[in-house]
């Protein structure tokens, strides 16, 4: 069983990125974290309230925990401090494998929560520290895409999600505040369904998620790789 921290800037993100990947995670029996960074708000729909219930429902949904650091929603900033909130959310989850939003965004908050994740990987294994938890460095770090730019993603490895498909669905719905009152927000979940078919077209599955790695990955054998026929 591996210790996984999702971090996303604002709550959705994990879901809407790799709400799949997630679900299949749990069902393999992982102990995952999502690490929200802000609580969302202000939206045009939402409130504070809102959006922390929307949010434990859509936890609830994938069978994962979840926490908020508590950074300002439209302000997030590369700081000491929020580095040592995020490596201290990594040393009490004890984490081993780590996710972040890809880097290259046109959301401030995106870009300056990966690069705070980044370098709280790193802040995670100090001693002599204050940081809650013990020392820990995650072996794996992983970014998905969940972007606001026209991005095509050039994924380092596909996700076979068709078994979470469903789950990712409904966590996102929950959200009720961003994507089902807001009518231009409805067409999200046909769009994402639509890349997810895409990328499972590239593995032979029906669904499937894309990620991207700067550290290569080691493989024990071939018998977990897809559609080797």
């Amino acid at each position: 069983m591996a210790r996984i921290a999702v971090f996303g800037p604002h709550p959705d993100d994990q879901e809407l990125g790799m709400g799949g990947t997630i679900a299949l995670l749990v069902d393999q029996g992982h102990d995952v974290l999502l690490v929200d960074m802000t609580d969302g708000e202000p939206t045009p729909y939402g409130d504070p309230e809102t959006r922390a219930g929307e949010s434990a429902a859509a936890a609830d949904i994938l069978g994962v925990q979840r926490m908020q650091l508590g950074l300002p929603n439209r302000s997030v900033e590369h700081s000491l401090e929020a580095r040592h909130r995020a490596a201290g959310a990594i040393r009490l989850h004890q984490a081993t494998v780590v996710f972040a939003p890809y880097f290259e965004d046109a959301h401030p908050d995106h870009v300056a929560t990966t690069r705070i994740v980044e370098d709280a990987r790193f802040d995670a294994k100090l001693t002599k520290t204050d940081l809650p938890g013990e020392p820990i460095y995650p072996s794996w770090f992983f970014y998905y895409y969940c972007t606001h730019l026209r991005h095509v993603p050039n994924p380092s490895f596909l996700v076979d999600i068709e078994s979470g498909w469903e789950r990712k669905r409904a966590s996102i719905l929950a959200y009720e505040s961003q994507f089902v009152r807001p009518e231009k927000n409805r067409r999200i979940i046909d769009w994402l369904e639509a890349a997810s078919v895409f990328h499972g077209s590239r593995i032979g599955c029906s669904k499937a998620e894309p990620f991207f790695t700067r550290e290569p990955l080691g493989l024990g054998g071939f018998g977990s790789i897809v559609n080797l026929d």
